[in-house]
């Protein structure tokens, strides 16, 4: 059965799109850059010829991009790999001609079980060095699944993103960090303008709530808004602008229904107060990774938006211009489980597919 996506239009009044045929159809080549990687999660660039590639198991690897050798870098915090968890996302800021190197990750937590961490550090001869832990959960949580683990950068703030540990009452919790997307400085400090800072028993690192799992963000090119996507439950995988103190409304309103017996959730798939996707799939399509293209290597998708999808093993270029709408979806089966989509330095489109073969390919116009 195709994806079906519904769009809630009502939350949109301002909306309005361009039609899936008035976008011409870009041929695009795709490259291979390196392959082995042992389930690759995510790629930024240390220079236009280097970039790092995380390994879910747990390794950061530096790969030199003109023939796909990669250099081990050493010195990483402790990590725990079981199930989704493990080494995660990566991103590079410089800071003052300080080039720092920002990593989420699994560890195992002083009350019990497993949380989502934030560090940085910065590299010297590969390896980290002037490590700091930026953010640890309050609490942790068993199981190997839902730690999120995105990060978006801005000049001012780190954005995280968080999962409920399959706990899902834990995103409606404002004394809990599951669930959630939280903002910083970028050297840790939280922000005096954060929503709930003043609210009394919630946590002052939160930004907003009622996420499942997100496991894709990106910085809004013209906006500098948050945008993130989130797996539902057996439907229901939402794509969302974040805004400072919403709800979003998880485990209360979702598209999706129960695992299996396909049972509704929740309350139903609206409720006031709680907000409404921007767009969601149903069937789900598994989305990880998110990009919005601003690159003139493919020219037909300049300004468009691409998430990566795992279960449906294709890439969904979306256009976000008044509304936001699915336009296509490219290489379905051809590539496998897509993990990560990263625009690059040179204007190319990124891929890292998940596998224990993973593969880093690049993404051009032919």
């Amino acid at each position: 059965m195709p994806s079906v996506i519904r769009r809630v239009t009502k939350t949109l009044s301002a909306l309005a799109l361009v039609t899936a045929s008035s976008i011409s159809q870009a041929e695009v080549e795709s490259q291979l850059l390196a392959q082995g990687l042992d389930h690759p999660w995510a790629i930024d660039w240390l220079s236009p010829h280097e970039a790092l590639v995380t390994e879910r198991s747990g390794q950061l690897w530096q790969i030199r991009l003109s023939d796909g050798e990669r250099f081990a870098i050493d010195g990483l915090p402790p990590i725990q790999a079981e199930g989704q968890g493990g080494l995660l996302d990566v991103q590079i800021q410089t800071l003052d001609e300080v080039q720092w190197v920002y990593l989420s990750l699994v560890a195992p937590h002083p009350t019990g079980g497993l949380g989502t961490e934030l560090w940085r550090g910065q590299l010297n001869d590969r390896r980290l060095v002037q490590k700091e832990r930026l953010f640890q959960m309050n609490r942790g949580g068993s199981g190997g699944r839902h730690f999120g683990g995105r990060i978006a950068l801005t000049e001012d703030y780190v954005f995280l993103t968080l999962g409920d540990r399959g706990t899902p009452d834990r995103s409606q919790d404002l004394a809990d960090h599951a669930g959630s997307v939280i903002r910083l400085h970028l050297d840790g400090r939280i922000p005096d303008d954060n929503p709930f800072l003043n609210t009394e028993g919630a946590l002052p690192e939160l930004f907003s709530v009622g996420h499942r799992n997100p496991q894709g963000a990106a910085i809004h090119p013209k906006t500098g808004e948050l945008w993130l996507h989130e797996h539902g439950p057996q439907g229901g995988d939402e794509v969302n602008r974040v805004m400072a103190g919403a709800n979003y409304g998880w485990p209360v309103i979702t598209y999706g229904r129960t695992y299996g017996l396909g049972l509704p959730i929740g309350e139903g798939t609206e409720k006031s107060g709680l907000e409404q996707p921007l767009l969601y799939w149903d069937p789900s399509i598994a989305p990880s990774g998110m990009a919005f293209y601003q690159g003139d290597l493919i020219p037909e998708w300049q300004g468009q938006l691409f998430i990566g999808a795992l279960k449906a093993r294709l890439l969904a270029r979306l256009d976000y211009v008044d509304r936001v709408r699915q336009l296509s979806q490219e290489f379905k089966g051809e590539h496998g489980r897509i993990r990560d989509v990263r625009e690059g330095p040179d204007g190319a489109l990124y891929i890292l597919t998940d596998s224990a073969d993973g593969k880093l390919i690049r993404l051009t116009a032919r």
